[in-house]
């Protein structure tokens, strides 16, 4: 039920609108009966909200649900990554597979020696112990940037491979980037800021990438 409240939450954060059966299922790789039967279940414990042909969405319990297992999540992750020397490739898995087994307690504690960080790993932002997200500027989808130079600010952790691909290309959060072509067919080639060789990035990559403008003076400066 964790694990469908939280599809549902991060759903809801890319349509803002109802989601359907066929994403979660899609979402989840499962399939459309095993998300029914699921939705049913999460009706009866009044998580959800569901109208017939639009699809569902949270409740105020629900999105409790959901943002508690995502703090879980990434205090995991950051605690991976910080302590354990995990890759940002490589904590993803390792954190859906703890989230739901540790106490409110030791989450606050794994936070306490992170110093409450406001992000995971990956840039995403991280409810605090009240479950409430930190301010945090929303960024544009780097495939769908109109600006020419960008930082870094937030990467997708649900594939392990497009983060290694951007990690054996130098690019990490903060990583300043300049956007010298386009290709028709959706080839991106960004140059580093700082020097060094331009990147080639594919559209499913680029997809994947969220990026913050950065003053152009500042870039040639």
């Amino acid at each position: 039920m964790e694990d469908y409240s939280k599809a549902i939450y991060h759903l809801q954060q890319e349509t803002d609108d109802e989601v359907r059966t066929s994403e979660i299922a899609d979402h989840l790789d499962v399939t459309a009966p095993t998300v029914s039967n699921m939705l049913d279940k999460l009706e009866d414990q009044e998580l959800i909200n569901r109208e017939k042909y639009k699809g569902v969405s949270l409740t105020l319990d629900g999105e409790q649900v959901a943002l508690e297992v995502i703090r879980n999540h990434r205090l995991l992750e950051s605690y991976l990554t910080e302590h354990l020397d995990y890759s940002w490739a490589d904590v993803h898995d390792e954190a859906d597979r703890l989230e739901h087994h540790i106490s409110d307690e030791l989450a606050a504690r794994v936070a306490a020696t992170l110093n409450d960080p406001e992000t995971d790993p990956h840039g995403a932002p991280i409810p605090n112990s009240t479950l409430e997200l930190p301010d945090k500027h929303v960024e544009s989808v780097l495939s769908e940037f109109e600006e020419e130079a960008m930082i870094v600010e937030q990467v997708s952790d649900r594939d392990p491979e497009v983060l290694e691909y951007l990690s054996e290309h130098g690019i990490d959060l903060g990583t300043e980037l300049v956007i010298r072509k386009v290709t028709p067919f959706g080839l991106y080639t960004l140059e580093p800021v700082e020097g060094g060789e331009s990147v080639s990035l594919p559209e499913y990559v680029a997809q994947s990438v969220r990026v913050a403008s950065v003053e152009l003076a500042y870039i040639q400066h």
